[in-house]
């Protein structure tokens, strides 16, 4: 079986549990990892397990695949099924956002879902992405750093300050 092949089966085994912002990334001569990425989100862990456990188990039971590698915790909100030329990544919202694998990998090109999904639909599911990553923007607060004072300020503090008496 085609890596494009499997990774459409993955995404939609993720679907069939409602996985969210489900992406597959073209990974080939970007990354030695792995031919193809599938990059979805679970809204929580009980989600995670079974996001995770519908594309194992709809690999192996129809298909005759197990993952060579099955990775990560609930606890860590990011599980991984690695079939070989296919790479799942199961992860919640927080997590997601803070690893931004679709960036990291920003060189891969996006693959449809399907083979005649619209290009209207795939929009759709950019959009998704695009909208949660502006809601993160707006939610996350900006570190607060101490500045250097500019020499103006330095020379406008001396000149304000009142002088101590010796």
């Amino acid at each position: 079986m085609e890596g494009i092949e499997k990774a459409r089966l993955c995404a939609k085994y993720a679907e069939d549990k409602k996985a969210e912002g489900i992406v597959i990334m073209d990974a080939r001569g970007v990354s030695p990892i792995t031919d193809f990425f599938v990059i979805c989100t679970a809204s929580s862990s009980p989600h995670l397990r079974a996001v995770r456990d519908e594309i194992a188990d709809g690999m192996q039971r129809k298909h005759g695949m197990k993952p060579l590698v099955s990775d990560g915790s609930f606890e860590s909100q990011w599980m991984i099924l690695h079939y070989g030329d296919v790479m799942v990544h199961v992860m919640q919202d927080e997590k997601r956002g803070y690893y931004a694998l679709e960036d990291l990998w920003g060189d891969a090109p996006r693959v449809k879902l399907t083979e005649d999904t619209t290009p209207s639909e795939e929009k759709k599911s950019d959009k998704a992405v695009k909208a949660r990553k502006a809601r993160e923007k707006v939610v996350k607060e900006p570190e607060t750093r101490k500045r250097k004072p500019s020499k103006k300020r330095v020379a406008a503090k001396k000149k304000t300050a009142p002088k101590r008496k010796k």
